[in-house]
């Protein structure tokens, strides 16, 4: 995947399930000109997702694959992954998006997450949002953090990109810890796609390298 020429922009498909809080940083990081993309749609596993009306704001065009209306992963991700192909996207980017999809061949190693631990620590199913961080302090780790890994089919379990580590505070509430582990998901998550967009990633079998730029 690093034998390509660069993408500029780098064309994106938001995927989100609740309040849009990725989107919004996206959106204000393109704005600023730090990230050069083009948001190219956004799609909502969750019809009633906050995200939708951040999209509208920015005059996003914006869809619903209603996972509610799906008895199986398989025709979900078919129908998700439909909705992707019809704007020619580089890459999907997860964003809050909490349901499982089956990768398609076409868009192995083009689909990217980020989740507010250090894989391999606090994730899978069931792990997203404070659940994370309340598992954390519960456990009594000292460091957390988020990863950003590419998206395979399983929960939190593709390649990773890099990560970002937030120290766990003696006074935290699962509040704190994520406002600061957010901060880091604000700085890590563009950077990927950057590094992504240059054609400066490698991914041979789980492990992946960055070539100097």
């Amino acid at each position: 995947m690093t034998d390509r020429p660069p993408f500029s922009p780098l064309r994106i498909v938001v995927l989100i399930s609740g309040g849009g809080t990725t989107l919004r940083n996206l959106i204000e990081q393109r704005d600023a000109a730090t990230l050069d993309v083009d948001i190219c749609k956004v799609i909502s596993s969750n019809p009633r997702a906050g995200g939708l009306q951040i999209a509208s704001n920015h005059g996003i065009p914006a869809t619903t694959v209603d996972r509610s209306r799906y008895g199986d992963v398989e025709t979900f991700s078919q129908d998700l992954f439909d909705a992707c192909r019809g704007v020619d996207p580089h890459l999907i980017v997860m964003g809050g998006f909490l349901k499982l999809v089956e990768i398609p061949d076409d868009f192995h190693l083009r689909v990217m997450n980020i989740h507010p631990a250090l894989i391999p620590a606090f994730c899978g199913r069931g792990h997203y949002g404070l659940r994370v961080h309340q598992a954390a302090l519960e456990y009594g780790v000292k460091l957390s953090g988020c990863t950003v890994h590419f998206v395979d089919q399983k929960y939190d379990h593709g390649p990773i990109i890099l990560q970002r580590c937030v120290p766990v505070l003696d006074d935290d509430t699962p509040e704190r810890l994520a406002k600061r582990v957010f901060a880091a998901e604000c700085q890590a998550y563009p950077e990927a796609l950057r590094l992504f967009a240059a054609g400066r990633l490698k991914v041979e079998n789980r492990h992946v390298t960055i070539r100097s730029g």
